[in-house]
């Protein structure tokens, strides 16, 4: 998202070792090299020195290097955590998958324990509640079950991290996943986050879960962070456009895959990022009539390709973008099957994730093609309903894994197709409503409110609309009109 056309005084990089990133470290990269600021403060790991310098020094840049201790003690345990009956008050339990998660918060409450959840793919609003009803010295909830999604971004008073498992899986240079012992700089990152300085705890302890675990977590946190030797890089727009002009019937998929295989790099600073994401986006857009330098931008747009809903939207967007039609709320609210239930099982709770991140992509688009995305504001508004669901499913987390087991189910992944009275009710609180207008509560008697404020809805027609639905209770199935259509009456053959 960093503009390299707007000149800054400041810029303030964090996280800087990300570069490194097979995937994403072309955008640091991008920043450091490309903003335009006097001054740059870069924070991360120590391990990023020397290759900030290096590359600091082709640009002909001053480097001034602060270091910084750690202000408490973090020790290491003798004994693993071993059952979740050994749960204490500050505990973050990590993993490093969703089927963890669950079944760890899970078996921590059953146990009497209230539980926090955290993982990557929460709306912040949800992360940052679950941190803040973590961290509440005065809240019954005392203990944390989280991934590395803790290591960056949240302030959280943990006591001891207890690492679940020491494998991950991550993506090789080739875009092929792969489980791995996680690396010395993530062990140390996670480690980290115990008993830090301003929190409730003075001194933090880490410890991992299965007894096997501990010497290798001993092992890696005796050790300095691998340094950084190489940055990540990605083709631009304009080396893209330029491919184009020499090979015009190539697909944007085949000119990507040529610029790698031609291109000169540096590899003594630099390596191509993982192009496989950019590939996939490319190809399924493919057959969608785009201009090239709008195409570049789509393919360009932060998506998990695991989640099929998202890629479909991705693929909506699209068409709607090619044929130059405004993707304006209506639309926008027809296609996700805008509104929702509540979460009633994990099914549902992983459906408004996506749901959620079809959102984020429609205000990524909105900052590149303002006036085809016309809508941020308002779609802003529906992510902050969006995320108080969530934030609802999340805080009974067990009671949805029990769900799931049952059958139940509120049938919000599947319900893409609305009736367009309830996308255009939906619709109109947000236009009649306005920014300035309180969000009530999901629940029983919202739309009767909403609807008796507008006017819409007088005192009168509320008792009728009571009486007949007393009356259509009290009557028996057989008896119950379905509609207010009357029967075609059947004809009498004569002979």
């Amino acid at each position: 998202m960093t503009s390299v056309n707007v000149p800054y005084e400041v810029a303030i990089i964090d996280e800087i070792q990300m570069m490194r990133d097979t995937g994403r470290g072309w955008a640091w990269t991008r920043a450091l090299l490309g903003v335009m600021a006097e001054e740059i403060h870069l924070c991360g790991e120590e391990g990023a020195v020397e290759l900030v310098r290096s590359l600091m020094s082709t640009t002909g840049e001053d480097v001034e290097v602060r270091k910084y201790k750690r202000l408490t003690d973090l020790e290491v345990e003798d004994s693993a955590m071993g059952s979740l009956e050994a749960v204490q008050p500050g505990d973050c339990i990590v993993c490093f998958s969703k089927h963890d998660i669950y079944s760890v918060s899970r078996g921590i409450e059953a146990k009497g324990h209230e539980v926090a959840v955290i993982y990557g793919g929460l709306p912040p609003g949800t992360k940052l509640a679950q941190a803040q009803k973590f961290n509440d010295p005065d809240n019954s909830c005392k203990v944390l079950v989280a991934t590395d999604a803790i290591g960056m971004g949240l302030n959280l008073s943990i006591r001891r991290v207890v690492f679940y498992s020491l494998i991950k899986p991550t993506v090789n240079e080739k875009g092929e996943k792969e489980m791995n012992t996680i690396s010395v700089s993530q062990a140390l990152q996670i480690a980290g986050r115990a008993g830090r300085y301003g929190t409730q705890y003075e001194k933090g302890f880490v410890t991992t879960f299965k007894p096997e675990d501990l010497n290798t977590l001993k092992n890696l946190l005796s050790q300095s962070p691998e340094p950084i030797v190489k940055a990540g890089l990605h083709p631009t727009a304009e080396q893209i456009e330029l491919y184009a002009y020499h090979l015009p019937n190539s697909t944007l998929s085949n000119l990507m895959d040529i610029f790698v295989t031609l291109c000169t790099v540096d590899d003594s600073l630099y390596f191509m990022c993982n192009i496989e994401d950019f590939k996939f986006l490319a190809d399924m857009i493919q057959h969608v009539p785009l201009p090239l330098r709008a195409r570049y931008v789509f393919c360009c747009a932060p998506i998990n390709r695991k989640l099929p809903f998202v890629c479909t939207m991705f693929l909506k967007f699209a068409r709607q973008y090619s044929r130059n039609e405004a993707l304006t709320l209506d639309w926008l609210c027809r296609n996700i099957g805008w509104p929702f239930a509540p979460p009633k099982t994990i099914i549902d709770l992983v459906h408004l994730e996506a749901v959620f991140d079809v959102l984020d992509l429609y205000l990524w688009f909105s900052y590149r093609f303002m006036d085809l995305f016309p809508a941020a504001s308002l779609v802003r508004d529906m992510q902050a309903e969006l995320d108080s669901m969530i934030q609802q499913g999340v805080f009974q987390l067990t009671r949805l894994l029990k769900n799931s087991e049952t059958g139940v189910s509120s049938g919000t992944s599947a319900a893409i197709d609305e009736e367009d009275f309830a996308i255009n009710r939906h619709k109109q609180s947000y236009l009649r409503g306005g920014k300035d207008t309180e969000m009530p509560q999901v629940g029983r008697g919202r739309l009767t409110e909403r609807l008796l404020a507008q006017g819409l809805l007088t005192p009168n027609m509320l008792q009728e609309l009571r009486r007949e639905w007393t009356q259509d209770d009290q009557s028996e199935p057989s008896d119950s009109p379905t509609s207010h259509t009357k029967k075609p009456r059947q004809k009498k053959k004569h002979k």
